[in-house]
């Protein structure tokens, strides 16, 4: 019998700890994302981990996958059915909606980082915790709005050296557009029911777009046969005409893709995913599209939205699959120009603790050893940190009140008076 003090505890499947190089990519990548957003004109913000699990049901869908076998949902101590959120949209909009920003504003331009969980089977890229990039413009209908999200995606990918992307698109339709072509794809499909997979038999009388969205060879190459096309009305068909002509005009190619349709209820008119070749089968590394009944469908007034989410850790693989090694990327990372203090034997410690202190507090990012280690090991690690300087100071300089600079990528050496080091250093390298 193992005792509680023999018991090892692991991560949880389908969740993973990110540390070193790996977080430094993260931290990379996420800073990159915040620097286009802010170009776009797109402030951040961040909602809660849980939700009502009505708030899912009600906007993604109660017969969606998602809903149906992937929420992670419980009871509170008070019984309200809550749900970790599986995807950022509603709790946007149910901000949006509860803090009724329909009355003061006009157009609400938001971006979010963070996790979302659903309980499905981990595989690459995918991971039962995850985190996504999310960005939403809500309060406007206009079809350049899309393209701006379209463009805005392409900019922060490229942003993020992951290239040839494809951006795919689709537009489907008004609600009454889905209703019409819903009837006429469920009496499409029900003549060759037996040549769809389970799940889908189910979905010809729950929800048959979710059909199109099937990744079963088999039932892919049925709806591929049958040519299925969805249904759109004028204004429509004018809305998606102006999303591909304002692609055209900043240089954005796409490919339309008849069949697309997303896998949220909420999707109404323009939806699109970017597709990378690095994921195989599965390829979407982020998708989104416009959501015009989503504010009124949560409470609020009629208003148009539109938006999309990166996956993070799709875009991490994408990355690092064609940079290389998250390594060569940390290296990049590790440029920040902080300063190494050495002490080379214990009577400097605390005199070099003081020199960190100083320099942190003018701006300059300085760390120090606390292990005791040799001065070779301290130089090693500074190496390997990137660090582009090294302050030496033993008891040679602590008698002559100076310290020692140490240039690290020539390995030259100056000494500086103690009273002028910080003015040394910010000579050498600036703030941080």
């Amino acid at each position: 019998m193992v005792s509680d003090a023999q018991m090892e505890f692991r991560a949880l499947r389908g969740t993973e700890d990110v540390f070193g190089a790996a977080i430094q990519e993260w931290t990379l990548v996420e800073a990159r994302a915040r620097q286009v957003a802010h170009r776009f004109g797109y402030t951040e913000v961040r909602t809660p981990l849980i939700e009502e699990a009505q708030l899912f049901s009600r906007s993604v869908g109660d017969t969606t996958d998602i809903v149906q076998k992937e929420m992670y949902v419980f009871a509170d101590r008070g019984g309200r059915s809550i749900a970790l959120r599986p995807e950022g949209t509603a709790s946007l909009v149910r901000a949006y909606v509860e803090h009724e920003l329909f009355k003061t504003e006009g157009l609400v331009k938001w971006f979010s980082i963070g996790p979302m969980f659903r309980a499905e089977r981990p595989q690459a890229g995918r991971r039962r915790q995850f985190h996504q990039l999310g960005v939403e413009a809500i309060g406007a209908t206009h079809p350049l709005l899309d393209a701006e999200l379209m463009a805005l995606a392409m900019t922060l990918l490229q942003a993020c050296e992951i290239t040839n992307t494809r951006l795919c698109l689709n537009n489907v339709g008004c609600r009454q557009d889905r209703e019409r072509s819903s009837a006429a794809l469920r009496q499409q499909l029900t003549s060759h029911r037996a040549e769809l997979c389970k799940d889908c038999q189910a979905r010809l009388t729950r929800n048959v777009f979710r059909t199109l969205d099937c990744k079963r060879e088999s039932c892919r190459r049925l709806v591929q046969r049958l040519h299925v096309t969805l249904t759109r009305c004028a204004e429509c068909e004018q809305h998606h005409q102006a999303v591909l002509a304002a692609l055209r005009a900043i240089g954005i190619a796409c490919e339309e893709d008849a069949t697309m349709v997303r896998g949220l209820d909420y999707y109404t008119k323009t939806v699109f995913e970017l597709r990378h070749a690095v994921l195989g089968a599965q390829d979407a590394l982020g998708a989104g599209g416009r959501y015009d009944n989503l504010v009124q469908d949560l409470g609020g007034p009629a208003r148009g939205a539109s938006g999309f989410a990166l996956g993070l850790e799709r875009l991490l693989l994408v990355r690092q699959t064609l940079r290389g090694k998250p390594a060569a990327a940390s290296q990049e990372w590790n440029r920040h120009r902080h300063v190494a203090v050495l002490a080379l034997d214990d009577a400097t410690q605390q005199e070099a603790f003081c020199v960190v202190q100083q320099l942190r507090h003018a701006g300059i990012a300085a760390t120090m050893d606390f292990a005791g280690r040799s001065l070779k090991a301290q130089l090693r690690s500074a190496n390997k940190t990137g660090a582009p300087l090294a302050v030496l100071f033993g008891a040679q300089e602590r008698a002559q009140g100076t310290v020692t600079l140490k240039i690290m990528t020539d390995g030259t050496q100056v000494e500086v008076p103690r009273a002028e080091v910080v003015r040394a250093i910010q000579a050498r390298v600036g703030p941080s």
